[in-house]
């Protein structure tokens, strides 16, 4: 927990006033009893109204008092725990921001949300109880003892007796429901990640007719969590009767023993009352400290799952980078024997023994069978991976020993899953050149050939996008992308599938577009169409992970059979239309 004390120390003057002014409230509460055994024992029994006045007003100054504290611990509790949340939601959003995708499949999507939130939540409330409870409940706890064993020693024996029993009672309790809690948890992250996941694809859900499908699944998710909240919160719920039966059980034999020293005269009837108010405080105090106990059973087991997070080692950095300062100028990619696989425990390879050069600003098409690694490929130059074994190489330097940042900028990708966030259109474009004038981002628009349905729109760039873009078709989702790449004026751009829902004549203007928007620019294209690349300075031919043909459109036709295959499959289906 110690890693979770740098969250603290900005607000250490809410965690140090809070408790404190939880104090003022636990002598009021210890007091209160104390005054009422004098207004009895003196003023009612001497019939002396003066003395239960001053007595009485004493009461109430103690009970504002008690008031002022009672609120300003809480405010400066909620504070506290609310801003170190706050924090750690931050650290935790920041440090997945730097996740490399294998990290994110480590962990899941939906699992992340929950530790985001609900987990944080969790630590959140532990917080806020502990800084209203830690010095509450224990001084009302040494506060109560000291005045019953100062009123009447013999009768505070009885508390020997009940205390371990109590005590006993919630450690029992607190080792049984750890271990649940944290199951709960997983069941949490399992619901989240099925919302996620139906919430996502709607749409594929409708058009297959499967909503009967995931509604059984959800459900099915839903009752596991349920039986699992239920199986963790019955701990809790034995708390309280234990706890209640406990404290009942003492005040009778309070009120047993200590009547009977009322009728011999040894104990005034003063004192017998603040006596069962001190022992109900004492076993108040004991219950909150074993709810305490208990919520800090579900937040160590959530305050564990946000620390995995954290302590999380991100595969992919660029802590070693020797050139942090280069940038990407010229747009020179090579591949030096370059094999990968998705998991290291896997001998098959997605790419193997890779290795080809693309010049500065020229074309570059990538094409093969689906599943034969061209996505894996492109993925490597701005490094969303890195490679197992050989070299990745941006304008003659290693890709690791760029910055990130730097290497990234100066690439430019649109992915085979087009992107569009809530926003408007001009906000999501904006996002290649957030400083971009209006006709900047009105020209790129046109070269991804996007202008004129944005124009068609009421509200043409202000036009706002629901999530994902769901508002608007693919084709044109695909041409939003690519204008946001195209603002970004990357050195290197590379065009995973991305005018796959366009039709040809729009997928030729935009080529033809690039050559004057980014005529500099080195540009690889990944297409399944063949047109898509056969006008390319060069042709990357891709077989089951490795390069089975490289060269122009007219040489490959003559020497590669991949090649040959895939061209001559596409014209029939051409020719049959």
């Amino acid at each position: 927990m110690k890693q979770y004390l740098k969250y603290v120390r900005p607000y250490l003057f809410s965690f140090i006033v809070g408790p404190c002014l939880m104090i003022v409230e636990v002598i009021g509460e210890v007091l209160m009893p104390y005054f009422m055994s004098l207004i009895i024992n003196r003023g009612v029994a001497n019939h002396d109204v003066p003395y239960i006045t001053l007595m009485g007003g004493a009461m109430i100054v103690t009970a504002l008092l008690m008031m002022a504290g009672g609120i300003g611990g809480a405010y400066f509790g909620a504070k506290g725990a609310i801003s170190f949340a706050a924090d750690v939601r931050r650290d935790v959003f920041l440090k997945i921001q730097k996740f490399s995708f294998a990290n994110i499949d480590k962990f899941s999507t939906g699992s992340l949300v929950t530790r985001l939130t609900n987990d944080i939540t969790q630590m959140q409330n532990l917080v806020n109880m502990a800084l209203r409870m830690m010095l509450r409940a224990p001084g009302m706890l040494i506060g109560a003892v000291i005045m019953a064993v100062m009123m009447n020693a013999q009768l505070a024996m009885v508390l020997l007796v009940v205390i371990p029993l109590l005590v006993i009672a919630i450690i029992s309790i607190v080792r049984i429901a750890f271990p649940r809690f944290d199951t709960m948890q997983k069941k949490l992250d399992r619901v989240n990640s099925g919302i996620q996941e139906a919430l996502t694809n709607v749409r594929v859900i409708k058009s297959f007719v499967r909503g009967e499908h995931e509604e059984k699944k959800f459900a099915d998710a839903n009752d596991d969590l349920k039986e699992s909240s239920i199986n963790a919160m019955k701990i809790m719920i034995l708390l309280m009767p234990i706890s209640t039966l406990i404290m009942n059980m003492t005040v009778l034999a309070v009120v047993w023993f200590g009547g009977n020293q009322v009728i011999a005269g040894t104990m005034p009837v003063g004192d017998l009352t603040a006596f069962v108010s001190y022992v109900t405080q004492i076993l108040m105090s004991l219950m909150m400290l074993s709810m305490v106990i208990l919520q800090s059973s579900r937040a160590m087991a959530s305050a564990k799952r946000v620390q995995e997070v954290l302590n999380e080692e991100v595969d992919l950095t660029d802590d070693n980078a020797g050139q942090k300062q280069l940038e990407v100028k010229r747009g020179k990619i090579e591949f030096k024997n370059v094999s990968f696989r998705y998991y290291k425990d896997n001998h098959e390879k997605v790419l193997d023994g890779i290795s080809f050069v693309i010049n500065p600003g020229e074309i570059v098409g990538i094409i093969g069978s689906t599943g034969c690694g061209k996505t894996s490929l492109v993925q490597m130059i701005p490094r969303l991976y890195d490679a197992d074994e050989g070299e990745v190489l941006v304008d003659d330097v290693n890709v690791k020993e760029y910055s990130l940042y730097n290497l990234r900028n100066g690439v430019g990708m649109v992915l085979q899953k087009n992107v569009l966030f809530l926003g408007t259109i001009e906000e999501n474009l904006a996002w290649g050149d957030e400083h971009a004038s209006e006709e900047t981002i009105a020209a790129a628009a046109r070269a991804a050939q996007a202008e004129d349905f944005i124009n068609s729109f009421t509200d043409g760039y202000d036009t706002e996008l629901g999530q994902g873009g769901v508002n608007v078709s693919g084709g044109q989702k695909q041409r939003l992308c690519i204008a946001r790449a195209l603002l970004k004026k990357p050195r290197i751009l590379i065009l995973d599938d991305s005018t796959s829902a366009v039709d040809t004549a729009t997928e030729s203007r935009i080529r033809e577009s690039f050559s004057t928007t980014l005529k500099d620019t080195t540009k690889v294209i990944i297409a399944q169409r063949i047109t898509s690349v056969m006008e390319a300075d060069k042709i990357l031919v891709m077989d089951e992970g490795r390069i089975v043909g490289e060269g122009k459109h007219d040489e490959l036709l003559k020497s590669c059979e991949a090649y040959q295959e895939i061209y001559y499959s596409q014209m029939d289906k051409e020719v049959e239309k």
